[in-house]
């Protein structure tokens, strides 16, 4: 459990968890479009995606999923595993670390918390596996306001790319 935000607690998760963190993917798609973003997730929402299920069901089974709850009701999801997605043109560390794949929080109760929560666990449980490196990486479109956020929650900018024409950045924290 994490209660690094009062009323915020961090569990496992598992595949019970994919339609709620799809919801929150979906709401968190039609939240960025109507304030302009269309370029971060496009204009679809998740769960329609073409494989956009079925990578959820992944990350629920395959990966270390932790669900934050306020009151018993899922409010964010963390996603870690050990790199980088192989689609993606983001070299490994060359040392053990853990890799945020998925954070997603529910727009509804933006504002709380929620994500710098999960980052603190994901944090914690990276401390725990004795793995010195955390790294993230997102898209750094958009005047660069996710970039920021990791940096507040302590990461450090380190190697900027292209996907396509995607920009993104990873970022990196050192736990040890």
């Amino acid at each position: 459990m994490d209660d690094t935000t009062p009323g915020i607690c961090v569990r496992p998760g598992g595949l019970a968890d994919a339609p709620a963190i799809l919801d929150m993917l979906d709401s968190a798609v039609a939240w960025m479009n109507a304030r302009g973003n269309t370029e971060q997730w496009g204009t679809t929402p998740y769960s329609q995606k073409t494989g956009g299920a079925a990578r959820v069901e992944r990350y629920t089974t395959e990966n270390a999923p932790y669900i934050a709850e306020l009151g018993g009701t899922p409010v964010g999801a963390i996603v870690l595993d050990s790199g980088p997605s192989p689609q993606m043109p983001i070299a490994p560390a060359g040392e053990p670390e853990r890799y945020v794949r998925l954070l997603v929080s529910d727009r509804q109760r933006a504002g709380l918390g929620i994500g710098a929560a999960l980052l603190a666990h994901a944090v914690e449980e990276t401390r725990r596996a004795g793995v010195g490196l955390l790294r993230v990486d997102c898209w750094a479109g958009g005047g660069g306001e996710l970039v920021a956020f990791y940096e507040r929650n302590g990461f450090t900018a380190t190697d900027p790319f292209m996907s396509g024409s995607w920009p993104g950045q990873v970022l990196a924290r050192r736990v040890d």
